[in-house]
C-alpha cells in the first residue's frame, strides 16, 4: 500500500471514529436529557398552538363586539334608547378593549344628547382618570367632562382639572384656555380671563370658532385682541 493510500485509510478511519464519537455523545446526552428535551419540544408546540388558538378567540371576542355596538345604533334609531344603553354598558364592562373605550364614549354622548349633563360628565371623568387609555382620549375626555360642569361646579375644580392641557405642547391647549377663561369669569377674574382669551384669539393655530368666541367674549370685558 502507497503513502497516499496510507493517508487516505487514516483519514477514513478518523473521520468514522469522530463519527462513532458524535453519536455516542448524542445517545449519552440523549439519555441524560432526552425527557427535558422532549418535554420542552411539545411545550413549544402547545406554546404556538396555544397563541394560535388565542388569537381565534380573540377575533371572536372582537367580531361580536363590533355587532353588539353596531346594535346600539340600530336600537337608537328605533328609540329604543334604554336598551341601547344597557347593550353598551355591558359592552363598556365586558367587552375587548377598544370597545369598552367606544361604549363609554358612546354612553356619554348618549348621556349628554339626553340632557343628563352631570351624568354625561361623570361618565367622561372616568374615562379621564382610566390610565389605560391612551393619553389622546383622556384628555378630550377631561375637556368634555369640564365644559359640561362649568356652569354647575366650582371653578377652582374645573380649573385643577384643564390646567395641564392649557400648556403650549397640548393639542386641547385652545379649549383648556377657553375653559380657564370662563372658570376665571365665574370667580370673577376678568384680568386673567382677558389675558387667556387673548391667547386665543391671537393664536392663528386655534380653531377659527374658537377664535371667534374669545374675541366676542373679549369684548364682553372691555377688552380686546391685539392683533
Amino acid at each position: 500500500m502507497t503513502e497516499k493510500h496510507d493517508d487516505a485509510a487514516a483519514d477514513l478511519l478518523i473521520k468514522e471514529v469522530d463519527e462513532d464519537l458524535r453519536q455516542d455523545e448524542l445517545n449519552r446526552l440523549w439519555k441524560k436529557h432526552g425527557g427535558l428535551l422532549t418535554a420542552a419540544a411539545v411545550a413549544l408546540v402547545l406554546s404556538v398552538a396555544g397563541w394560535q388558538g388565542w388569537q381565534g378567540w380573540d377575533a371572536k371576542q372582537r367580531q361580536a363586539a363590533s355587532s353588539r355596538y353596531s346594535e346600539t345604533s340600530a336600537l337608537v334609531e328605533q328609540g329604543k334608547k334604554d336598551e341601547a344603553s344597557e347593550v353598551l354598558a355591558k359592552l363598556a364592562a365586558e367587552g375587548p378593549k377598544g370597545y369598552r373605550l367606544l361604549a363609554e364614549l358612546r354612553r356619554a354622548d348618549m348621556a349628554q344628547q339626553a340632557g343628563d349633563f352631570a351624568g354625561a360628565a361623570a361618565l367622561y371623568s372616568k374615562i379621564a382618570a382610566d390610565s389605560g387609555v391612551d393619553k389622546v382620549y383622556r384628555d378630550m375626555s377631561a375637556i368634555r367632562a369640564a365644559y359640561l360642569v362649568l356652569d354647575t361646579s366650582d371653578p377652582a375644580a374645573v380649573e385643577k382639572s384643564v390646567e395641564p392641557l392649557a400648556v403650549e405642547a397640548s393639542s386641547w391647549r385652545h379649549s383648556a384656555r377657553e375653559i380657564l377663561a370662563l372658570a376665571a369669569l365665574k370667580r370673577g377674574d376678568a384680568a386673567r380671563a382677558a389675558d387667556l382669551l387673548a391667547k386665543i384669539a391671537e393664536d392663528a393655530a386655534a380653531p377659527q370658532g374658537l377664535r371667534t368666541r374669545a374675541a366676542e367674549l373679549l369684548a364682553a370685558t372691555g377688552q380686546r385682541a391685539r392683533s
